[in-house]
This record gives C-alpha cells, sequence and structure tokens, in this order.
C-alpha cells in the first residue's frame, strides 16, 4: 500500500491553495480595516507594530494554511473525467 503523500498532483494543490487562501485572508484583513475605519471615522494604524499588527498577520497565515488544506483534500478526491477518456 502507497502512503497517501505519494498521489500525484498533491504539492501543486497545495501550493495553489496556500496562495489563494493567502490572498483571501489579505482581502479579508482589507475589508475588516476599511469598515473599521469607516465606522470609527479613522483608519487602522498598524505602522508602530503591536497586538494588532500581530492578528492581521496570523489572519492571513491562518487563511493561508486553510487554502493548503483544502488544497490537499481536494487533490486526493477523484475528479470528473475528461470527454472521451476511459
Amino acid at each position: 500500500m502507497t502512503p497517501r503523500t505519494s498521489t500525484p498532483g498533491r504539492a501543486p494543490a497545495a501550493a495553489t491553495g496556500f496562495l489563494v487562501g493567502g490572498a483571501a485572508g489579505f482581502l479579508l484583513t482589507e475589508a475588516v480595516a476599511v469598515l473599521v475605519g469607516l465606522a470609527l471615522g479613522e483608519p487602522l494604524d498598524v505602522g508602530g507594530g503591536g497586538p494588532l499588527r500581530a492578528v492581521l498577520v496570523a489572519a492571513v497565515l491562518l487563511c493561508a494554511l486553510a487554502g493548503a488544506l483544502v488544497g490537499l483534500r481536494r487533490a486526493g478526491r477523484p475528479g470528473p473525467r475528461p470527454e472521451g477518456g476511459s
């Protein structure tokens, strides 16, 4: 029996999921920052570092890791066969 990690296409699927998840996390944090800025009347300031910057970076990384996991799970599933395939 071969291990699950030998399934072809798992590494590219994980990398693609990581990138897409990271991009989604970035858009999510930007959207939240805009909404909070509109609600407070002034933009969020993360230039000085601190806990707010750590939360934003952690959110992007968690979304990227979630995307990689989704990519790995989808790579292991049998997909639709192309037309004319057997």
